[in-house]
């Protein structure tokens, strides 16, 4: 790897400001310094400090974040805050992406990663990994449904979904609203919503709980993240 390179990877500057810091003597590899962006280096054993303290290279990251309503599930976008836009300075790197999509009003667990093989996994249909939402619905859901769900069923538009896990968690028959649970194994535009419509219900709140063995940390408040724990990382890489 190039020396410029790993100080990008290890957060120390852009590639630009750490041509600057280069020149100016500030960098050492194997305790020499070295002024020159383009030398190779080995990053899992040559000893990089930057004015005296040695730099760790990561190559994965992987956080979990709780998605709030408002925010778009993108790298960057022109006019609205993005996902990525919520990390603070010292967590951002230009290769972070999320993993699949939630809509813009929905809220909930996203993993955002630079891990393309594990997002691959996580996306592909042929793994069948459960997405798991809780929703509240105008409109009364039903053992008929949760039947109906069961079986897979053709969208409004003709394009079918396979079958998911329906649970009804509540129903307020005065008001027309239920709280309900939802697995599914795809992840189609607008999905979960798209059901719903399908059966003359409409999603008036959505969140996702889970995806795969990864569920939402709920200590996070709306908007907030962390580092996945060793052991969420591994199960989740394990499950696929």
């Amino acid at each position: 790897m190039r020396l410029d390179k790993f100080l990008a990877e290890t957060g120390v500057g852009s590639r630009k400001e750490s041509k600057q810091l280069l020149k100016k003597g500030l960098v050492t590899v194997n305790e020499e310094v070295i002024k020159d962006g383009k030398t190779q280096i080995d990053e899992k054993r040559d000893v990089i400090k930057f004015l005296g303290e040695q730099l760790t290279y990561q190559k994965y990251y992987y956080y979990m974040l709780h998605k709030p309503q408002g925010v778009i599930s993108a790298t960057e976008d022109k006019w609205d805050q993005t996902v990525i836009d919520l990390l603070k300075n010292e967590d951002y790197r230009e290769d972070l992406f999320p993993v699949g999509r939630l809509d813009k009003d929905t809220e909930g667990l996203l993993l955002l990663t630079n891990d393309g093989q594990l997002a691959h996994q996580l996306l592909s249909p042929k793994k069948h990994v459960d997405k798991e939402y809780f929703a509240q619905v105008q409109g009364i859901v039903t053992e008929e449904d949760v039947r109906h769900f069961a079986a897979g069923f053709a969208l409004t538009n003709k394009e079918q979904v396979k079958p998911s896990q329906l649970m009804i968690e509540s129903v307020d028959k005065i008001n027309e609203i239920s709280e309900i649970r939802l697995i599914i194994q795809e992840g189609k535009f607008h999905q979960v919503k798209r059901m719903f419509e399908a059966v003359d219900k409409k999603v008036v709140y959505l969140k996702r709980l889970r995806m795969g063995s990864l569920w939402l940390d709920e200590e996070l408040a709306l908007g907030e993240y962390r580092i996945l724990t060793e052991e969420e990382l591994e199960k989740l890489k394990i499950n696929q």
